[in-house]
């Protein structure tokens, strides 16, 4: 892990969002900050700022859409091909 660089701005937003379910911990671990929670949620907090997100807590990150996708609600709709609208 020493050899890997933090993340930091919308790579850090992405990969902990992507991370987001799992927890902070585990959040931290894949964006190379390792055990190190309070850089973590300082730089994370930062890199939401400079996008303008409005994230409190690690799990605002996780969108309504991919919560739709883990409680298997709603449908999808969709042409069946790109040139069928």
């Amino acid at each position: 892990m020493s050899s890997q660089t933090r993340l930091h701005g919308t790579e850090l937003v992405d990969c902990a969002r992507a991370n987001a379910k799992q927890g902070i911990e585990t959040a931290a671990y894949q964006c190379v900050y390792g055990d190190d929670l309070n850089t973590f949620a300082q730089e994370l907090r930062k890199a939401c700022e400079e996008m303008n997100l409005q994230a409190k807590e690690l799990t605002d990150l996780i969108i309504d859409q991919d919560m739709m996708l883990n409680l298997g609600e709603g449908e999808i709709v969709a042409p069946d091909s790109d040139s069928q609208l």
